[in-house]
């Protein structure tokens, strides 16, 4: 399992729900956190490289790709480049959020690589061309969750000043759905839920993902050997990330 940072522990939640049986790889990948800052090509490559060593080591049955901005850039590309492996990917859940609104009203939230991403409009086009989907990239919202997760205090106006984008109101209608277009972002639901000007369905994809991996793996009648791991590609977690993915239940 496999994200920029510590964003996809919301993905290996539900994962470990419907796959208890089996033991898990994570893959936070802080030494290129945050990708938005990264030139695309140069993330694809380094993305490319990047599994290019973890398959050789960790063998792994399926990968899930537990990023958006890392899935929409380069996923097409890791199934050219390892068509043996089997990848699960994470894209803006703007299909579902379409068949959901009932005031035509959708945001998503995302990191800007994603927010300009061809393959993010595509799926506008092809799901929710009836709807108004308004696309609102945060430069600051992945680090900030990051912080969140390990226990630090953010401001309300911080948070505010990220968010306050995706509520539009419109001939009598208001937004009623956001798409949490970030695996980073769902931990701070709650601190969203109670900033929001009005209730919206925050919509997150990690049990969509979760419920994809577990159709791809056949069950097993007894448990996997191993532990779950956590690997760092810096190979310096902080203690307050180490004590995090302790919490996880994973060993560093």
């Amino acid at each position: 399992m496999f994200d920029s940072g510590i964003g996809g522990l919301t993905v290996l939640r539900e994962a470990r729900v419907l796959m208890p049986e089996r033991h898990f790889i994570y893959v936070a990948d802080d030494a290129g956190f945050p990708y938005g800052g990264w030139e695309e090509d140069a993330l694809k490559k380094h993305i490319i490289a990047l599994f290019d060593r973890l398959l050789a080591q960790h063998d792994p049955e399926i990968c899930v790709i537990a990023c958006n901005t890392a899935f929409t850039l380069v996923g097409a590309d890791l199934r050219a480049t390892f068509p043996k492996m089997r990848f699960v990917g994470t894209v803006p859940a703007i299909k579902p959020a379409a068949e959901r609104t009932r005031s035509g009203l959708v945001s998503v939230l995302a990191t800007p690589g994603t927010v300009k991403r061809a393959y993010t409009r595509d799926l506008i086009q092809s799901f929710a061309t009836q709807c108004h989907v308004r696309l609102v990239g945060s430069e600051n919202l992945a680090r900030m969750a990051e912080a969140y997760i390990r226990g630090e205090t953010l401001s309300d106006e911080a948070v505010e000043a990220e968010i306050d984008q995706c509520f539009i109101e419109k001939d009598g209608r208001k937004t009623d759905i956001v798409v949490l277009a970030c695996t980073h972002y769902p931990f701070m639901a709650n601190v969203f839920r109670r900033l929001a000007p009005w209730p919206v369905d925050w919509l997150d994809p990690a049990e969509a993902i979760a419920r994809q991996t577990r159709r791809l793996v056949p069950p097993l009648e007894i448990l996997a050997p191993g532990e779950d791991i956590a690997v760092f590609t810096s190979s310096q977690p902080d203690f307050a990330t180490r004590r995090l993915m302790q919490g996880f239940g994973l060993t560093v």
